[in-house]
């Protein structure tokens, strides 16, 4: 069984052309700008340079392609082409020799079946020095508490619209966290104010620092689209797992299913949007209504009774249809296909300040919010053995796949594996995206159960959270 499960796992990979590893890039564990920042040898799209605060050298800027991958992968270019490769999706994992990432995380990736040019997901993974402030009030403070700290960085952006806002929050939402959190290191203790609380609110302004700078750039940068965001940060004994978007990360702890995160789209979101499209109406420019019906309403049921429901709803009740209740709703489809605007299928994440509605003027970045949903996870109060994982996932993964069937997975790879072995996260890995792209057929590619595989790009971390040395 051990053997059938590694020798499947390894089969898979190799026949979709998994790349050769290429020369490590520089180990810079406490820069405070690493693998992501410094331009690779690869080529790599223009939105790269946005907003790094730093030149990179001319013949590195007229090089540049548009389509870039995660340095850590360490893809030469043949493995570039390979990952660039709609046709083959060849599965892209850290290669198993040189620097591994930090606590052996587990990564792997795969572009999309032709939904978009590129690959539009992007990966960081770092481990990030905090140098502390010397106070936060002036006052003098004793050299034994200026020391700083250091966290643990893991993040996924599914970008859409375009790769380059998801380039550019990989390589500098980091940064904008490590700012905010150079004041935890200097505050005094105080009982209104726990540290855990500190850490939420430093993330959260992260997020928004990013989502102006993403502003003030997005014109000499050409930093197009936005992407949804999902970031894990370890932090004095406690993840910190912060979303939005449709990214989400569950906790797999002795197979208990522990969600991590929600999704943020127009269903889950209609009556914070319907809240804000009835006290700005503006927003809806006179084209759009910020109450929601069962289905289109048509000029000749004007003054007939209908279903609807407003913010302040959660069920539904009958009203008297007038005529601006013909206008297009502000949200509208189910599921997958919920629209804000009839445009946009999300409604937290960063970027998107140039969207407009099709064939409009009207802007649609109101409504969206930068700000992720943070949630807390104390490490310190349960003992994790090798197995207990936290798995972070794009929407391509979550599309076709259950918690309950992550979950199989993760027990069915593992126990293949032996304990201290620190390949396994990254077949882990490697497994999970395989099972949600499917193999290609006749009809597109396919899961076993001859259900549509993924069509979209594919990007998972693995991130154990027990064993030797996984967080000391």
């Amino acid at each position: 069984m051990l053997n059938r499960v590694r020798s499947a796992v390894a089969h898979l990979v190799s026949s979709g052309g998994a790349p050769p590893p290429r020369p490590k890039s520089p180990d810079l564990p406490n820069a405070p700008s690493p693998q992501t920042v410094a331009p690779p040898e690869a080529p790599r799209s223009p939105p790269a340079t946005a907003g790094s605060g730093s030149a990179a050298p001319a013949k590195t800027v007229e090089a540049r392609a548009s389509f870039s991958r995660p340095t850590f992968l360490q893809l030469s270019p043949g493995g570039l082409r390979r990952a660039d490769d709609h046709a083959g999706r060849a599965v892209q994992s850290p290669p198993d020799t040189g620097r591994r990432l930090p606590w052996s995380t587990g990564y792997a990736e795969v572009i999309n079946a032709g939904k978009s040019r590129h690959n539009e997901d992007q990966a960081c993974c770092e481990v990030v020095y905090v140098e502390g402030r010397r106070s936060v009030s002036g006052a003098p403070r004793e050299p034994s508490q200026g020391q700083g700290l250091c966290f643990y960085y893991w993040g996924l952006f599914d970008g859409h619209a375009g790769g380059g806002a998801a380039e550019m929050a990989a390589r500098l939402l980091h940064r904008h966290i490590r700012e905010q959190l150079k004041d935890l290191s200097c505050w005094s203790s105080q009982k209104e104010v726990s540290h855990e609380s500190l850490v939420v609110g430093a993330i959260e302004n992260a997020f928004q620092f990013m989502d102006e700078q993403m502003a003030r750039e997005r014109r000499g940068h050409q930093v197009e689209g936005g992407c949804c965001a999902l970031v894990v940060v370890y932090l004095l004994g406690k993840v910190y797992v912060a979303n939005a978007g449709d990214s989400r990360a569950i906790i797999v702890r002795n197979g208990e299913i522990i969600p991590m995160s929600r999704e943020f789209t127009p269903e889950t979101e209609r009556q914070r949007l319907q809240l804000l499209g009835f006290l700005k109406p503006e927003l809806l420019g006179g084209e759009f209504t910020h109450l929601e019906f069962p289905r289109r309403i048509q000029p000749k049921e004007l003054g007939q009774r209908m279903l609807y429901r407003d913010q302040n709803m959660t069920g539904w009740a009958y009203k008297k249809i007038e005529l601006e209740d013909l206008r297009f709703p502000l949200v509208c489809g189910e599921g997958k296909k919920a629209r804000v605007m009839a445009t946009i299928g999300v409604t937290r994440g960063l970027g998107d300040h140039n969207l407009k509605v099709c064939s409009s003027t009207l802007p649609i970045k109101p409504f969206l919010s930068c700000f992720p949903e943070v949630r807390v996870y104390d490490l310190t109060q349960y003992e994790h053995c090798p197995d207990d994982v936290l798995v972070l996932g794009t929407d391509g993964l979550w599309d076709v796949t259950s918690d309950c069937e992550v979950a199989a997975t993760v027990d069915r790879v593992l126990s293949a594996y032996e304990p201290n072995d620190p390949s396994r996260y990254t077949a882990l890995a490697q497994a999970l995206v395989l099972g949600a792209r499917g193999t290609p057929r006749e009809r597109g590619w396919r899961l076993p159960n001859n259900k549509l595989g993924s069509g979209d790009d594919i990007s998972v971390f693995v991130i154990p959270l027990g064993g030797p040395g996984s967080y000391s």
